[in-house]
């Protein structure tokens, strides 16, 4: 006997659709100002302000990816052949995110050190001026993507960046003030040692919380222990079994159950109290749950993995 609840989860699975027009404005913001920055920094010669360049493309990339993998999943979330849509894209992203930034940051370290032997001068002028304006764009980005960030592990991905990136320019702008006052050129590659110091830990944060979504690890809010005793304690249920719990996408946990009933239990009395009990106290919306007379051994194949 088998009964599966399929239950769509409106306000958390379409988290990252409703923030979309707020992703979208992100984009184009932190897009313009990249290239100004991009070029500025060539220009002043800051490896401060480059780093701080590349940071924004791997926001303004990273962005991109989210959007574009919310479009895939709008279009095809109705696919016969994706039982479970495309919900995994946003996740894929994350982690393609996770991948650059770190990326951006270890060459920005490394390119540091490497400048402290003999740092070079910086126009510290239009160094702190696009600084200040790069400041500003991503004091709006923070304030477009922070409720996003939430509810979705993508937008969250984006509003991790942007918030490194907020601090990244904080910190140009300190060198750029510091250098011009003091002449103190070390400034620069210092602060882009602390910029880089500051991404890659959170970095790897979201990183490793893409990689458990994907290796389908039970999430770690949730102990699968504490799921097996609670379905047993359902009453009518005998033994748990087969019991798997992961995430589908943020926010969405699904699990899935073998349960042996008591003699004389009632399957529909079960199965309605086992669902709300996975809803109410763990947040779990979707569950198949397969029930299986106590009195049948056997009756649930063993499988060898």
């Amino acid at each position: 006997m088998g009964a599966g609840h399929d239950h769509h989860h409106g306000s958390v699975a379409n988290a990252a659709q409703r923030h979309r027009g707020r992703l979208w404005a992100a984009f184009a913001l932190l897009a313009t100002l990249m290239m100004v920055e991009a070029v500025a920094a060539f220009r002043t010669g800051s490896l401060a302000l480059l780093s701080d360049a590349g940071h924004m493309f791997t926001d303004v990339l990273g962005i991109g990816m989210a959007l574009a993998a919310l479009t895939a999943t709008r279009r095809h979330d109705g696919d016969p052949q994706r039982t479970f849509g495309l919900y995994r894209l946003e996740v894929l992203a994350a982690l393609a995110n996770a991948v650059l930034l770190s990326g951006v940051a270890i060459y920005v370290v490394v390119e540091a050190v490497r400048r402290f032997g003999d740092p070079p001068e910086v126009q510290t002028g239009p160094m702190l001026a696009v600084a200040v304006l790069g400041l500003l764009a991503n004091l709006a980005a923070f304030a477009l993507l922070r409720s996003g960030a939430r509810e979705s592990i993508n937008v969250q991905g984006a509003y991790l960046e942007v918030l490194g990136d907020l601090l990244g320019s904080l910190g140009v702008i300190g060198a750029a003030l510091l250098i011009a006052a003091t002449d103190w050129w070390w400034a620069d590659p210092a602060v882009a040692v602390a910029i880089g110091a500051f991404i890659l830990p959170r970095t790897w944060r979201l990183g490793r919380a893409a990689l458990r979504i994907l290796v389908q690890a039970a999430p770690e809010h949730l102990q699968v222990t504490a799921v097996h005793d609670r379905l047993v304690a359902v009453p009518g249920v005998a033994e748990v079994h087969d019991l798997h719990v992961w995430t589908l996408t943020s926010g969405m946990e699904v699990a899935s159950a073998h349960l042996t009933l008591a003699p004389g239990a009632e399957v529909g009395a079960v199965l309605a109290a086992a669902r709300a009990a996975l809803r109410e106290e763990f947040r779990i919306e979707h569950a198949t749950l397969q029930t299986e007379p106590g009195a049948a051994p056997g009756i649930c194949g063993a499988v060898e993995w």
